[in-house]
């Protein structure tokens, strides 16, 4: 892993009126940004996150509105985190920044994410579960309008980022591990993600994290506070449900699944009918997710070099054979999709 040169980390604590004691690395995910514990005189501490290249072509996204083309926004992690934390979100408050050499300073929630938290205590499991989707329902109900101009409304889950997402399952979870594909499966296989992806794009959208997972949530105090949502986009409102409840790094039955699913409904005031819906898009964006997860594990090892998600993915394909088992009695396509994906990977969707 590059050194990361700490000098410009160390100018921007000292324009906050701090000194620094200590800096020390933290363990990060799959992105190339970096994370650092800095340590203050006095005791008190913030993390320091660090993205490679500052003010990089990535960050030119679409301009703001009466701005000319290409101009440069902020960060999509400080504007989505701006956005979250007026709509009464926690989030991590910003204490600095200096985007140009690549640092923000935040701060500190702590290191016992909703998964450790879940770890050394099963017993709250339910307690924690129950607060995730009550605190997603509630965050999405305050996101419903979003500022002019928000980066959020320039991304969506459309038809095309679906589609390649579901080319990026095949590509990896299958071409890259030598599944066996007929000439016909294949032709198949395009057709039902087609329409699978056509599908879940014309959903409803609404605000989407896009990796609300326990991971990505941290237990501070009584309340679980967001990080990681730098991506957030438009797309289904169950997306986010999908990713917690299918999290590839939690073990969750469907009894739990379905029981989270009617606390997140019963928050919402749905009727029966409306949960039978939920229940229907909630499964069809778990088969894409987790069809997509699965061939992104595969890619990070393979191009990435980080084995570290490889023992998630036949655990991830065997959520969805399990959804497909549900879906497939009363949907052609899933049954489709099943039977193909049988036969190009027996051992891990079933046979």
């Amino acid at each position: 892993m590059p050194v990361v040169d700490l000098r410009p980390l160390e100018a921007l604590v000292q324009s906050t009126g701090r000194l620094v004691a200590s800096i020390e690395s933290m363990p990060g995910g799959a992105s190339t940004r970096r994370y650092f514990r800095v340590r203050f005189d006095g005791g008190k501490s913030a993390v320091a996150m660090f993205v490679p290249g500052g003010d990089r072509p990535e960050e030119r996204t679409k301009p703001l509105p009466g701005s000319s083309s290409g101009a440069i926004r902020r960060w999509s992690f400080l504007e989505v985190r701006e956005l979250l934390e007026r709509r009464g979100v926690r989030v991590p408050r910003l204490f600095a920044e200096s985007t140009k050499v690549g640092w923000l300073l935040l701060e500190d929630l702590g290191d016992e994410t909703f998964a450790v938290c879940l770890d050394a205590n099963p017993s709250r499991r339910e307690t924690l579960y129950v607060r995730a989707v009550t605190d997603l329902y509630r965050a999405q109900e305050a996101l419903v309008r979003l500022p002019e101009g928000s980066i959020v409304s320039t991304r969506s889950f459309d038809e095309d980022l679906l589609r390649w997402e579901l080319a990026h399952f095949r590509e990896w979870a299958l071409d890259a591990r030598g599944a066996v594909l007929s000439a016909e499966d294949r032709i198949l296989l395009e057709g039902v993600f087609e329409r699978l992806a056509r599908r879940i794009a014309s959903l409803p959208k609404a605000f989407v994290h896009r990796d609300y997972q326990s991971r990505n949530l941290m237990v501070v105090g009584d309340e679980l506070a967001w990080i990681d949502f730098q991506d957030a986009l438009l797309g289904p409102r169950v997306y986010d449900l999908v990713a917690l409840l299918h999290d590839s790094y939690q073990d969750l039955d469907d009894v739990f699944v379905n029981a989270r699913l009617r606390n997140y409904a019963a928050t919402a005031g749905m009727s029966s009918e409306a949960f039978g819906e939920l229940r229907l898009h909630f499964d069809w964006v778990a088969v894409q997710r987790k069809l997509k997860d699965a061939g992104r594990f595969v890619f990070l090892e393979r191009i990435k070099h980080n084995p570290a998600f490889l023992p998630y993915v036949a655990p991830t394909l065997r959520r969805v054979g399990r959804t497909l088992d549900r879906l497939a009695p009363v949907e052609p396509d899933m049954a489709l999709l099943r039977a193909i994906l049988r036969r190009a990977l027996p051992d891990d969707v079933g046979s």
